[in-house]
């Protein structure tokens, strides 16, 4: 999932980066209002960690702006100001979670898939595609009843193509969701749709994972 981190103090967005990723979150860095905003506008992001205290525009400035566009992408409010009044600003502008500085990293990742899950009705806590099972919040792949091991980039592919099953999706795509970048050499993504073919459907005899010659990639929903 694409993650929108606006933070002006750079070494906590550094932090908070490594962090994400390391969960398997694609993440992009802002480190002031305007840019966060711009961000937020234009990009294709599942959520957006936004601070409050920013230079040239506020967190409360921003979700207000995007919830008055009726941009309705999941935003998780960061703040060192604690007072309940601080916080009931910032959900009454649209946020849709709040989380005071020092916070608990494996609470804000926690909290970071809650909303995801709720997001439009569409997230389910645990992904299907016909014995094909994925469980984001315990980093868990069964294939009936069989346990699948993945490293984080291939969980993070499966993940994608799962929330996105029965769609053709392009490399562009996947590296932008998944790796985070447009440079990497798409050809990486065939690579890894290989070592993930290997593991979810090789050996069940499946065919879940399918190339669309000169499109992309499509996860069939009835798991192959």
């Amino acid at each position: 999932m694409r993650v929108l981190v606006v933070e002006d103090e750079r070494r906590m967005a550094a932090a908070l980066r490594r962090g994400l990723q390391a969960e398997g979150f694609a993440v992009d860095l802002a480190h002031d209002g305007e840019e966060g905003l711009h961000l937020a506008r234009n990009g294709d992001y599942d959520i957006v960690v936004l601070d409050i205290m920013l230079p040239r525009l506020s967190g409360y400035n921003v979700c207000k702006q995007l919830r008055a566009e009726e941009n309705w992408v999941p935003i998780l409010m960061l703040s060192a100001k604690d007072g309940e009044y601080d916080m009931a600003d910032g959900l009454d502008l649209g946020a849709d979670d709040y989380l005071t500085k020092p916070f608990s990293y494996v609470v804000l990742v926690a909290r970071l898939r809650a909303l995801l899950r709720r997001d439009v009705g569409r997230r389910p806590a645990v992904l299907s595609a016909g014995d094909l099972s994925l469980d984001p919040a315990r980093r868990r792949v069964e294939r009936g009843e069989n346990q699948i091991e993945l490293t984080p980039r291939e969980f993070a592919l499966l993940e994608y193509l799962m929330r996105r099953s029965d769609e053709v999706v392009s490399k562009t795509e996947i590296l932008e969701h998944v790796w985070d970048t447009f440079d990497t050499d798409p050809n990486v993504v065939e690579v890894y749709v290989g070592y993930l073919r290997r593991k979810v459907d090789a050996p069940f005899g499946r065919n879940a994972l399918q190339t669309v010659r000169g499109a992309g990639y499509r996860l069939a929903g009835d798991g192959g």
